[in-house]
């Protein structure tokens, strides 16, 4: 049963949903109280009320151990996204193209950011949480952040060489099996991301729509050894995906080779989705942006 809000909660309703779309959210991601409560500059209890509006229409569920998840794309209203600075995921692109560029250290303060990318404290403290959440940065004693993560062109080369072994693997486990719907759910979440508008920071939810694609088949071995390969994988090259330099071309590219993964994995033929799975792999390690062809 619906919900019946109040003025100021359906305001917010509003805000929120201007957000998701700006935001280029697809069904299965998850909202975060916290980050929605800094970006619209509010507290945390509209927030949870406003949510369980959203909820009471079926937009999204609170889900135990895991939040607030979308499960269906609310209506566009063409309201324009909250005014206010850059988003903590705006941040994450931006402190990804600093690490790529050596503009950033291997340590980094809260103010250096903020002075550096012109951010609000709340939204560079939740950019750095939440790369703190996924084993990228952690608060040093006393004072400012350490990065744990290392990428070039050496360990990129490593990375795609243990991944042509270990995912093909995982497919050819004797007990694979797909979770119930996760195929079909994958399937909105690309169809999703290819159409909504491309932009430079559109490449952090395309990285963890991909991680998990690649993480969601290593779960299907049902071996554990393999799931955890593939997070440490996806941990490790969070920051070079994020900042992305392949452009919209590879998106399209990236969309058909995992449907060529899926097809043949509903159909039962581990045998043809492992091949793929190489072929995909072998793909995205030897792509190179038009302007590098």
């Amino acid at each position: 049963m619906a919900i019946v809000p109040t003025r100021l909660q359906e305001g917010l309703i509003e805000r929120i949903y201007a957000l998701i779309h700006a935001d280029g959210m697809a069904p299965g991601e998850r909202l975060n109280e916290k980050q929605l409560a800094e970006r619209l500059n509010v507290s945390r209890s509209p927030i949870r009320a406003a949510l369980d509006v959203m909820a009471s229409r079926g937009v999204v569920v609170r889900r135990p151990h895991r939040g607030v998840e979308l499960v269906a794309l609310p209506p566009d209203t063409g309201a324009a996204p909250p005014a206010g600075g850059r988003s903590d995921e705006d941040l994450l692109v931006l402190i990804a193209q600093g690490r790529d560029s050596k503009a950033l250290g291997d340590t980094v303060s809260e103010a250096e950011l903020m002075q550096l990318y012109d951010a609000p404290r709340p939204v560079v403290r939740g950019a750095l949480e939440k790369l703190a959440d996924l084993g990228m940065v952690r608060r040093k004693p006393g004072y400012g952040w350490q990065f744990l993560t290392v990428w070039d062109a050496e360990i990129r080369g490593e990375s795609y060489r243990f991944r042509l072994i270990v995912e093909p693997a995982a497919i050819m486990e004797p007990a694979f099996r797909l979770p119930e719907g996760w195929a079909g759910e994958m399937r909105r979440r690309h169809e999703a991301s290819l159409s909504q508008p491309w932009t430079a920071f559109s490449s952090v939810a395309l990285f963890e729509m991909n991680a998990a694609f690649h993480e969601g088949i290593a779960a299907g071995s049902g071996n554990r050894f393999f799931v955890e390969a593939v997070r440490r994988q996806n941990r490790l090259r969070r920051f070079a995906n994020y900042n992305w330099r392949y452009g919209f071309e590879r998106v399209r590219a990236n969309h058909a080779e995992h449907m060529a993964i899926l097809d043949p994995l509903e159909a039962g033929d581990v045998e043809l989705a492992a091949l793929m799975m190489r072929r995909h792999l072998e793909a995205a390690w030897n792509w190179r942006p038009s302007s590098e062809a």
